[in-house]
């Protein structure tokens, strides 16, 4: 028989109650605030059930009801420094961070609604509702909830979305040695999402000051957790990632606090991640005034058992035995909350004219249609002070080096210049500067701090450099080995960092570069080899930029690394090994965005490209000898490239040939067609010709994969139809 010894973690894993005795001993202004903020909350939530039930909230109102302890309990000792994520549900956890920002958590029982304290709650519900004075200009609504200021850091519509912003505003935290902590809120449901767990990982292995608070409401939508795991003790997650956790009755909001006080010491201190998962139930269903029982997935005794352990009542109980609390007090506490919501109500909603007996919102009060798109990037006004130049006039000396060398080069000079800078990826640290060379030297030079080799989770490290991009202490540089890894982590570099500007209300920064190669040719196959322009050109927020040369490159990673906006760098492989040149001196001059350049001018057609393709373009035009005009774009997203020069082009040639190597189905130049034909119909004498990739992403093979893709003979044939498209004249 083999023998078998019992394995223990060592990593600490406990249940936490309270006593009769942790009543007493606690502050009782700290059990007043508990009470202040619970009250406030459950007015606010029946406030927006009620006027969702008269068809005033458009969208979910999901209703935070019975849930309060858990939030109010852990951050009502928080500092205002101190960050919070939240979830879709994230009501309760938005007004306790914003609550406890405008009081300190000090309430006067008999004076509960002070002039901060009624504006926030005013704010909260217009932004609930949609209107132009929310906290994002009524552009989050209920699942988006915003406020910097006061540590708030965003609740999010996608379940686990949040987390990894958390850990890399934990990371900035850490970092930028303040001492302050992250609490990334989050639900049953979540526990089973992958960037939780990536998260997890990345916060237990470099220590950062992160709390994952669970809260355990039993059911995801109708979905008892029972249904859908194993283990429904889900703070027994952080055991697999060495992170202590505590279990804590979420209905008693002292119990949630002093594990809260327990974990955050650990956190200040230092020692790394902790997860306390809170016991709680929501009341009603997922979304709307019902409770859970009318949709007939939870009996009424399950939640009549509930309801008796509501937080406020525990509370309020606890308060009145130790004579803090005269008897009937908390029925004032209450009267107070509703009249304050029934005041924001007022100022927001108005009987309607139209309709006797209903209410509308005050129609002054909605924002300005024209307000749509303003703030899905930034308007590029700092770039303002930085020395613009384009390389092709350069008159001083040139210096000879490999085009990988300059990618290089222009990352060492501004690390060297601007110490915010921090690069991500996996490798980037190792092999002689990654799997390319395109980090050679900066691990050396920089250290473990801002060259940092992450594990491989794409969804988890990206979203973890959106979190520090956002906290605006640093600019990550984050390399995904292959553009086809942006699908494993689509959910942070679409829904969160590309949106999180715009969602918010337009005025976040969110500095990040995102670089990554083009490989096609290399043999590695259809999960390795894509253009990733067509799908980040279709994407709101990011900005796209490909360079031909070292010398562009250099120019607009610059540009890339001062605006403050999420950037797109696309490099190819092609490229990296090709003999180049850059100017000698220090490279600091950008490229700004709408710097399109022409590399070879002509009458017959306007041929547009980028990357790689440029070259063939130009062995293509000397093969065919067509008199085209050649356009290397170099920013390719819809705000940045620049139109003039391409319409002044089409305007002298009449005809387009946008040319690209990757697939047909994710192309930019379908996209790019499109824009043109609606700009310059008027000047253009034949359709809008394209050279891209077949259908199929390449495969292994070295055949198939050349027949997948596009180089010089396929712009030959492409220039021919141009041609042909003109009579064979021209």
């Amino acid at each position: 028989m083999p023998r078998r010894r019992r394995l223990e973690t060592g990593t600490p894993w406990v249940e936490l109650s309270t006593t009769a005795q942790d009543w007493k001993d606690a502050d009782p202004a700290l059990l007043s605030g508990m009470l202040a903020e619970l009250h406030l909350i459950r007015a606010f939530e029946e406030t927006v059930l009620e006027l969702a039930g008269e068809g005033l909230v458009h969208g979910p109102a999901h209703s935070s009801i019975g849930q309060e302890g858990g939030a109010v309990g852990s951050i009502i000792g928080l500092r205002t420094p101190d960050g919070v994520t939240g979830s879709h549900r994230g009501h309760h956890q938005f007004l306790a961070k914003a609550l406890t920002h405008v009081t300190g958590g000090a309430f006067e029982l008999d004076r509960l609604v002070t002039d901060d304290v009624q504006a926030l709650l005013q704010r909260t519900l217009a932004e609930i509702l949609g209107l132009a004075q929310g906290f994002s200009g009524g552009r989050g609504g209920s699942m988006h909830l915003q406020w910097l200021e006061a540590g708030a850091l965003g609740t999010n519509a996608i379940v686990g979305g949040g987390v990894p912003f958390a850990a890399g505003n934990a990371w900035a935290q850490k970092h930028s040695g303040t001492g302050d902590l992250t609490v990334a809120y989050y639900g049953d449901g979540s526990s089973q999402i992958g960037s939780v767990l990536e998260s997890m990982n990345l916060a237990a292995a470099w220590r950062l000051p992160l709390a994952f608070f669970v809260e355990n409401n039993l059911y995801a939508v109708s979905t008892l957790i029972d249904d859908v795991v194993a283990d429904t003790r889900l703070s027994v997650r952080g055991q697999g990632f060495g992170i202590p956790g505590w279990k804590v009755d979420g209905m008693d909001p002292l119990a949630v606090h002093l594990a809260a006080l327990e974990a955050a010491e650990r956190l200040r201190a230092g020692e790394g991640a902790a997860i306390i998962e809170a016991d709680v139930y929501r009341f009603f269903h997922q979304n709307g005034p019902y409770p859970g029982s009318a949709f007939g997935y939870r009996t009424k005794d399950e939640e009549a058992a509930w309801r008796e352990r509501d937080p406020l009542l525990r509370v309020a109980a606890e308060m009145t035995r130790l004579g803090q609390l005269e008897k009937g007090a908390e029925a004032g506490v209450r009267e107070q909350a509703q009249a304050a919501m029934s005041a924001a109500v007022a100022a927001l909603i108005e009987d309607d004219p139209d309709n006797a007996g209903t209410r509308r919102i005050r129609p002054e009060l909605w924002p300005d249609p024209g307000f749509v798109d303003v703030g899905i990037r930034s308007d590029g006004t700092e770039l303002a002070s930085l020395t613009a130049a384009e390389p092709a006039e350069h008159a001083g000396a040139w210096r000879d080096l490999k085009y990988v060398e300059a990618v290089a080069g222009v990352m060492d000079r501004r690390m060297e210049t601007d110490e915010r800078i921090v690069v991500l990826g996996e490798d980037v640290h190792r092999l002689a500067g990654g799997t390319n060379g395109a980090t050679k030297g900066l691990a050396k030079k920089y250290g473990p701090d801002r060259v940092i080799g992450t594990p491989i989770s794409e969804n988890g490290f990206v979203g973890l450099a959106g979190g520090m991009a956002l906290d605006g202490r640093f600019r990550p540089v984050v390399e995904f080995m292959y553009p086809d890894f942006m699908w494993v982590a689509a959910d942070q570099v679409f829904n969160q960092i590309g949106k999180a500007r715009h969602m918010f209300g337009g005025d976040n920064r969110m500095p990040l570069v995102l670089r990554t190669k083009v490989a096609m040719g290399s043999g590695y196959g259809s999960q390795h080899l894509m253009d990733p322009a067509g799908i980040f050109a279709t994407s709101p927020g990011w900005r796209i930029v490909a360079a031909s040369n070292a010398a562009d490159y250099v120019g607009l990673m610059n540009a890339a690394l001062a605006l403050e906006d999420p950037v797109l760098v696309i490099e190819h492989v092609d490229l990296y090994g090709r003999d180049d040149r850059v100017p000698e001196g220090e490279l600091d001059y950008v490229i700004p965005p709408g710097s399109a350049a022409i590399r070879r001018e002509g009458s017959d057609v306007t041929v547009i490209s980028y990357l790689s393709m440029v070259h063939h373009c130009l062995e293509a035009i000397e093969e065919t000898g067509i008199d085209a005009e050649l356009v290397d774009l170099r920013w390719l997203d819809r705000a940045s490239l620049d139109w003039d020069t391409i319409g002044e082009s089409i305007r002298k040639t009449g005809a387009v040939l946008i040319v690209e190597q990757g697939a047909r189905g994710t192309s930019y130049g379908g996209w790019l067609a499109d824009e043109l034909q609606r700009r310059f119909f008027d000047w253009l004498d034949q359709p809008i010709q394209r050279v891209t990739g077949g259908e199929a992403s390449p495969s292994i093979s070295k055949v198939l994969e050349r027949a997948a893709i596009a180089r010089t003979e396929e712009v030959v044939a492409g220039l021919e139809r141009v041609r042909a498209g003109f009579g064979g004249g021209r």
